[in-house]
């Protein structure tokens, strides 16, 4: 099979949805139109994605008749330099991060936040643990530009990898669980640092932690530059990891150091409720943020977030 990716680019203020063959960038649109492939392609990548089961077929199809004979499909190429990336998915459902899934990483924060935090969580039989991310507000993508949260000093960046969830998802196993992804992105999980703990609340508070306010902001969380279908990325346990700041690399590993896989992480929210197609899993983040050395973002820094077979993200902070 073809590889194919899918992406959503702004045209006449309208979304649109594109996909990208043979490093060859086309609206789906007007390829659907050449190829008479009915109505199914003038869907928007969340559409695609919300009936997944029967859209990847289709979408098959389109990409081996495009790859056959592409100079008919010459009218339906795009510039790709030229186009205004939006992240591929506009309306998710869910967005859960994970928190604390890199045994590096966990390291790292417990050092800098000055707290006893349990190196390997899995080994002593602890669960997951997820947080909350907004949806379309938060949403940037591929050259994104992000505003500097209000009255913030500490921004953070954290490379991740995004698994969207294709079929619908409820008391999963952990050995079928990926049978459930429709795909993967990259992602950056922007956190106001400074506005996770709520200084005047009582230390013993169990609201003292303001996760809305460190997590939830307008574009704090890039995705992109396109959506890779899971069939032609493999395990998702085995994808190098990178991120740069204005160049200098940043942060370094592979999704092979995960605390708890992809699968168990879907097996264990779907223990919790449902998950559904465009829900969107944050999978955590290797060492290297901003926080373990003090470190923040500035106006004017760019991040570019790279994963093996997912390609580049790039966000500017203004």
């Amino acid at each position: 099979m073809s590889k194919y990716q899918l992406f959503t680019y702004r045209a006449a203020d309208v979304s649109a949805a594109g996909v990208v063959v043979d490093s060859t960038w086309f609206d789906l649109a007007r390829a659907g139109e050449v190829a008479s492939a009915g109505a199914w392609s003038r869907l928007s990548v969340d559409g695609l994605i919300e009936q997944w089961t029967s859209a990847q077929p289709a979408l098959r199809a389109l990409v081996e008749q495009i790859r056959r004979a592409p100079a008919d499909f010459a009218a339906a190429v795009l510039d790709e330099q030229g186009l205004t990336l939006e992240s591929p998915l506009r309306r998710p459902g869910a967005v859960f991060g994970a928190g604390a899934n890199y045994r590096d990483h966990v390291e790292a924060m417990s050092r800098a936040l000055n707290m006893k935090l349990v190196l390997d969580p899995k080994a002593q039989g602890i669960p997951p643990w997820h947080f909350l991310k907004a949806g379309p507000a938060n949403l940037s993508g591929h050259r994104g530009e992000v505003p500097m949260p209000p009255e913030t000093r500490r921004l953070d960046w954290e490379a991740e990898l995004a698994v969207v969830i294709g079929r619908r998802a409820h008391h999963v196993a952990v050995d079928a669980a990926l049978d459930h992804v429709a795909g993967y992105m990259c992602a950056n999980d922007l956190s106001a640092r400074d506005h996770l703990v709520r200084e005047a609340v009582d230390a013993s508070s169990p609201f003292r932690y303001d996760w809305i306010g460190h997590k939830c902001f307008e574009g704090s969380c890039p995705l992109g530059p396109v959506f890779t279908p899971a069939e032609f990325v493999g395990s998702p346990e085995d994808l190098t990891i990178k991120l740069w700041v204005n160049g200098q690399l940043r942060q370094d590993s592979n999704t092979s150091n995960h605390l708890y896989g992809v699968a168990e992480q879907i097996a264990h929210l779907s223990r919790r409720q449902p998950l559904l197609p465009g829900d969107v899993i944050l999978t955590g983040t290797p060492a290297g943020v901003g926080s373990e050395a003090g470190t923040f973002l500035q106006r004017g820094d760019v991040m570019t977030v790279e994963i093996q077979h997912l390609g580049q993200l790039e966000t500017r902070i203004v």
